[in-house]
């Protein structure tokens, strides 16, 4: 997971690309950042199995992904009572979250609160294999 480049406005997003990341957008943030200039976060995840991508989509992990980053619950539990679903299958989805790079956990004494650190998730799936074919090829 890359997490520098650049943004704009201030939009925390977070790229899910397939097979492919942005390249050009991470190496025009280190030369930014060699010559001292500040830059914008760049959060990124690459995945290489369809199946995570179908994870990231999933309607139950989406409803929570959105509901912790519009309510910021304190808790598992606090998650699971605001999409009024059982404390251990919302577990069992955040801990998934979290191993896709999606979410963290702070731990709180015996609490983990799950964090997300950006505000849209913005997918990247290209349909045409040619470009990742040829870039296979080519290394």
């Amino acid at each position: 997971m890359a997490n520098t480049g650049n943004s704009t406005d201030g939009d925390r997003t977070m790229y899910v690309r397939f097979q492919q990341g942005d390249e050009d957008g991470l190496r025009d943030a280190l030369s930014d950042l060699d010559r001292g200039e500040t830059t914008s976060p760049h959060f990124e995840v690459v995945f290489d199995d369809p199946d995570d991508i179908h994870r990231v989509t999933r309607p139950k992990n989406l409803e929570l992904l959105r509901t912790i980053a519009q309510y910021e619950p304190e808790s598992i539990r606090e998650t699971a009572r605001l999409v009024d679903r059982d404390v251990r299958q919302v577990h069992t989805n955040l801990e998934e979250l979290a191993a896709l790079h999606l979410i963290e956990f702070e731990q709180d004494g015996r609490r983990k609160r799950p964090t997300v650190w950006y505000e849209t998730i913005e997918v990247d799936l290209p349909l045409s294999e040619s470009d990742v074919s040829r870039d296979r090829a080519n290394a």
